[in-house]
């Protein structure tokens, strides 16, 4: 096996000069780093990663803990984490918190003691124990699809990505009340969450833009799963003045929704408008086809690999917030007629924000 200084003396350069080209830690001559890569590659090196993380203490492996197995809207931002950290040269190890606080604790605590340089975490709807772990060990970390303020003197925000929530939803409400809608239900997410309160948010924003009043029972939380937004469904279906129209606040909730709707003999959007809070890859294989907003997934993981690489090379940095846009995806469900081919790449909703803290 080719070792450092085969190489080394194959290019006629030294071993520190090696180092320098495969570790990126020096400027070096673009003949110098040719004739280095060259050799590499004539030889067949391939560097010890172990014997360079003692040397360095950097494993050059980033800790991802989504819930990528319970929440398929996680898998794209998956790739997006996975491509974007192979193409920097990191290797990711990936967890599953199940959106369980105890779990999540634990999964990072593991992730930590593999000696990973930094995590992406999407953190739970209780993550008081997570954020004091990762404060107290002072691990570099980017948080995903939330954002967490900060809970006192000296205890400043993490970096964050996530998409907008509020604009995006209050475009949803908008468009179905310019439809004639006035009794609009909202099946939210899980309490906690960041993405709930803000989707939330935005559906109050979007009903006062359309001189609506809000109604407090048209607002049922439905978890964020398939499961409660069934049964959160079939609470707002059997309200006296039950909503003409319903939006989902997530992909999962979308199809408890429609299984609600299905089990009453209900149809969209001759019964009842349906729009929806994330887009996913069967929403136009529905009859009638879904309209959503659809969230940035790759482009957000991806996001998070590049915050997470500027924190580790400049640890004293400001801490950020990373808002991507969202796009309207208009489809048939909502009731209006099925879009032209040409339209339904949707519109892109103009906010975006790089802030120095959280909203």
């Amino acid at each position: 096996m080719s070792t450092m200084a085969d190489v080394a003396r194959s290019a006629g350069v030294s071993v520190a000069t090696v180092s320098h080209v495969l570790n990126g830690t020096r400027p070096v001559l673009p003949h110098t780093r040719q004739a280095v890569l060259d050799a590499v590659e004539a030889l067949g090196y391939t560097p010890n990663s172990l014997a360079r993380s003692l040397v360095t203490s950097r494993t050059r492996s980033i800790g991802l803990a989504v819930s990528a197995i319970s929440n398929p809207y996680f898998t794209e931002i998956l790739q997006g984490v996975e491509a974007a950290a192979l193409e920097a040269g990191y290797s990711l190890l990936i967890a599953d918190p199940h959106d369980d606080p105890g779990h999540e604790l634990k999964v990072v605590q593991l992730l930590h003691e593999r000696r990973v340089d930094g995590m992406i975490v999407a953190p739970s709807a209780q993550p008081g124990g997570l954020v004091a772990y990762l404060r107290r060990q002072a691990v570099p970390t980017v948080l995903l699809d939330r954002v967490l303020e900060p809970v006192g003197p000296g205890q400043g925000p993490f970096d964050q990505v996530c998409a907008e929530n509020s604009g995006p939803m209050a475009e949803l409400v908008t468009h179905l009340a310019s439809l004639g809608h006035r009794r609009i239900g909202l099946v939210a997410g899980l309490p906690g969450l960041s993405t709930t309160s803000e989707r939330i948010a935005g559906y109050r924003q979007g009903l006062a833009a359309a001189g609506l009043d809000p109604d407090d029972e048209l607002v049922v939380s439905g978890s964020s799963e398939a499961t409660g937004a069934e049964r959160a469904t079939a609470a707002l279906l059997a309200l006296p003045g039950a909503p003409t129209a319903l939006v989902t606040a997530n992909n999962a909730m979308t199809i408890g929704a429609l299984r609600a709707l299905r089990e009453r003999g209900l149809s969209v959007p001759g019964d009842i408008a349906l729009a929806c809070f994330d887009d996913f890859a069967w929403a136009d294989l529905f009859a009638p086809r879904l309209t959503a907003i659809a969230q940035p997934s790759r482009e957000m993981g991806a996001r998070a690999v590049g915050v997470l690489l500027d924190r580790l090379a400049a640890p004293d940095r400001e801490a950020r917030t990373v808002r991507l846009p969202c796009a309207f995806v208009h489809r048939a469900s909502c009731g209006c007629p099925e879009p032209r081919p040409a339209d339904t790449a949707g519109m892109e909703s103009t906010s975006q924000s790089e802030k120095g803290t959280t909203p």
